[in-house]
């Protein structure tokens, strides 16, 4: 039956192609949330075509959700003929800007040389394509399937996941007794096994002065240099303290093998987006937003204690300085154990089609595992797609359409084990 399904995966490569240059022309750009529904549309009327339930569901009241950008989010579940396990292949619509620097047009899915070429290519909507032909394959090769096979695009993962899989996880979504495996087929590379990911703490700092006119700064307190304070103490101690942070999960790539922390953005003086003259004024606020990425074997009290324990240093070091600071967001490590059923699963897979052993890694930065996690409480979950990680947020982004075929037919090898376990 697998063989079956391999030569219609194969015989599908066209409408492969084709799916994955269709999402990719629909730009659902975020920030803001461009075209969420129109996608989420597009993805709803090829499954419900092909006998899935479809439901259109927003994200109401989460971070960017307006009339104007709608979190709109598509899941689509398709029943056995008899009671089962579920698979739900998860995957986000939503991708970054384009940016500067492109050859190829970001959002035009041009075709060449076996890649298809545009923003979302490989992060994620090729992944996403890859599932969706991997399950159309699959069913129509075993329509007697057991379970359900559940598919859903979901929205936002680039901000945080929260108008997305958080909400949908927060209404049931992804726990049990709904679901029991989820693949999320994020860029990992097509014969690795991401079992789950770093942590993050996101905060923002803001420190104090006070206003004066721009040629008798001497009247005022600049909160721009108070804020150069607060980087040059951590070029000299936060840093060299992160780098002697060393982990024994397999993170990829080698340098996030170590503790990060990455300064977002600062803002200070001027209204941000005036492009006019500015005034004469010393600033009396600067806002500073960090991205700090952590291990598991660190405690999220320490990770932010150190950040705060410099700051106290320089208020009791440093003349009139006065700070505040603002959590963000806060996801904790995780990490699927090697022998869960979805692991072995598309080890499995990876194992039969591309007869090769499959890597075990851990992505440097968080995907909405971490609320089907944190939320959902659902912990047999991987990411496993097509695409080059080190693609992802670039100009010129690409995915290799062999990658994609390979990918499909790990997926719907995957799909069969999970759902008929004693078969294989």
């Amino acid at each position: 039956m697998l063989e079956a399904v391999n030569r219609r995966i194969d015989s599908k490569r066209s409408d492969l192609v084709s799916l994955t240059v269709d999402l990719v022309r629909i730009p659902t750009i975020n920030p803001p949330g461009d075209a969420y529904t129109p996608c989420a549309e597009y993805i709803a009327r090829r499954l419900k075509a092909r006998g899935f339930h479809v439901q259109l569901m927003r994200g109401e009241e989460t971070p960017g959700d307006s009339d104007r950008y709608p979190r709109t989010n598509v899941v689509a579940r398709l029943e056995g003929k008899r009671p089962g396990p579920t698979i739900h292949f998860n995957s986000h619509i939503d991708v970054v800007e384009a940016g500067s620097g492109w050859t190829f047009d970001p959002f035009g899915g041009e075709i060449r040389d076996g890649r298809i070429y545009g923003r979302g290519t490989c992060d994620m909507k090729g992944g996403l394509a890859a599932s969706i032909i991997a399950v159309e394959a699959y069913i129509e090769a075993n329509s007697n399937f057991d379970g359900a096979i559940e598919i859903s695009g979901t929205v936002d993962e680039e901000s945080g996941g929260f108008g997305g899989v958080a909400y949908l996880a927060s209404k049931g979504l992804f726990s049990k007794p709904r679901v029991d495996h989820v693949i999320i087929p994020e860029p990992l590379n097509k014969d690795r096994v991401c079992l789950g990911h770093r942590g993050v703490w996101w905060a923002e700092i803001e420190t104090f002065g006070t206003h004066a006119h721009g040629s008798m700064p001497f009247l005022g307190d600049c909160a721009v240099r108070h804020m150069g304070s607060v980087v040059t103490k951590m070029e000299e101690d936060l840093y060299p303290l992160l780098a002697s942070k060393r982990t024994d999960m397999p993170v990829v790539p080698e340098g996030a093998k170590q503790s990060t922390l990455n300064i977002n953005s600062v803002h200070g003086g001027e209204n941000e987006g005036f492009d006019g003259l500015p005034s004469a004024n010393v600033p009396d606020s600067c806002r500073m937003i960090i991205d700090r990425r952590f291990l598991i074997e660190e405690d999220i009290a320490t990770v932010k204690s150190e950040v705060i324990d410099l700051l106290e240093g320089l208020r009791k070091d440093r003349e009139n300085f006065s700070y505040a600071i603002r959590d963000i967001m806060e996801v904790l490590p995780t990490m699927t154990d090697r022998d869960a059923p979805v692991v072995q699963a598309v080890s499995d897979g990876i194992r039969s089609v591309m007869e090769r052993e499959p890597d075990y890694v851990i992505s440097p930065g968080t995907y909405d595992q971490k609320h089907i996690a944190r939320i959902g409480h659902l912990h047999d979950c991987i990411a496993y797609g097509p695409g080059i990680l080190d693609l992802a947020h670039m100009a010129d982004e690409f995915i290799v359409i062999d990658d994609m075929i390979e990918s499909a037919k790990v997926m719907a090898h995957a799909t069969h084990a999970l759902l008929h376990p004693l078969s294989l």
